[in-house]
């Protein structure tokens, strides 16, 4: 006595009001605020040696000049791209949207590794310190 099981296919695109739709409908999401971020680099320093920068100081970053810089949201790196000047103001032209969360934290954890600079603050020549 065994019966056939008969199973229905469900449609996971389905709406509440029967329509299918092949993508989810986001609208709502437009209007939540998130904090958009261009990180340049990072650097590592004791106490002691922030307590010793002062006007003219340089504190070099984890990133190769010419490097892209990374887009984070809400501190969540999602996309890379190159600093740019828009109407006397900077901006960012995104290069490269970032997969998954690993590639993020490639970018945040492993600059250090990349790079290989010097993480100590060095005295600048004033000539070479950007004009505001």
């Amino acid at each position: 006595m065994t019966d056939a099981i008969e199973y229905e296919q469900f449609d996971q695109t389905a709406q509440p009001d029967g329509v299918s739709s092949s993508e989810p409908d986001l609208s709502r999401l437009s209007d939540i605020p998130m904090e958009l971020s261009v990180e340049i680099g990072r650097t590592h320093m004791t106490v002691g040696e922030t307590l010793e920068l002062g006007v003219g100081s340089v504190v070099t970053l984890e990133r190769e000049a010419g490097q892209p810089v990374d887009l984070l949201v809400n501190g969540t790196a999602i996309a890379r791209g190159e600093v740019i000047v828009v109407d006397e103001q900077y901006g960012l032209r995104v290069t490269e949207i970032l997969d998954s969360q690993q590639d993020g934290e490639q970018s945040r954890n492993g600059a250090a590794a990349d790079a290989g600079g010097d993480s100590s603050p060095q005295a600048a020549d004033p000539s070479a310190a950007p004009q505001d």
